[in-house]
């Protein structure tokens, strides 16, 4: 077993013994840390996908600095419903991404397994204008079916399925199709049953 070079030991050329290093190692490991890193992305302790996108469950939801109320209150979102990507875990608390990219921690209790979607004013690959046009929804999952209705940007839909080129969405009283690339709240080429 190879022991690596303690800090006294390095200077005098020597490796400490494995046997120490083992010793120090289970000391470490027995100390309780004051505060646990946040998962990593992959698969989270609670067995969910990191990254993955829910819903906001309140009307009011206050999003923290760090995990925990203890932590000040970066703003506070206002939208039932409005879809964010979870990015990181820690034990009840979740740090999310809303469609502006702002980065803050919610309580787990205020959010949606629910998939819903923001219509987005461009796509990423179109250029900004000053003027959004709206987004028409579809009778069918076809540029040439009939429109059913024209979604301004910012509206928030509920996602019934998506094929990875096209979401089946409601709005209201309306349903249709809507391209998925006109959506924030569902990942390029995912699709949902």
């Amino acid at each position: 077993m190879a022991s690596t070079p303690s800090r006294h030991a390095a200077r005098k050329g020597r490796r400490a013994p494995a046997w120490v290093l083992a010793l120090a190692a289970a000391a470490l490991s027995a100390t309780p840390l004051p505060a646990q890193v946040p998962q990593s992305l992959g698969i989270s302790s609670t067995g969910l996908p990191i990254p993955r996108f829910v819903s906001l469950k309140a009307d009011r939801v206050q999003v923290r600095q760090g995990p925990g109320t203890d932590h000040k209150i970066l703003w506070v979102f206002n939208r039932v419903g409005l879809p964010v990507e979870v990015i990181q875990e820690h034990e009840n608390w979740r740090q999310i991404r809303d469609q502006d990219g702002s980065v803050g921690w919610v309580a787990h209790a205020l959010l949606s397994a629910r998939r819903t979607g923001v219509v987005m004013a461009w796509t990423a690959d179109e250029a900004r204008t000053s003027t959004a046009k709206p987004v028409p929804l579809y009778r069918e999952d076809s540029t040439s079916a009939s429109t059913v209705a024209l979604l301004e940007p910012g509206v928030i839909c509920g996602i019934r399925r998506c094929d990875g080129r096209w979401c089946q969405i409601s709005v209201g009283d309306f349903r249709g199709y809507v391209e998925q690339t006109k959506l924030w709240g569902v990942y390029q080429s995912e699709t949902i049953q």
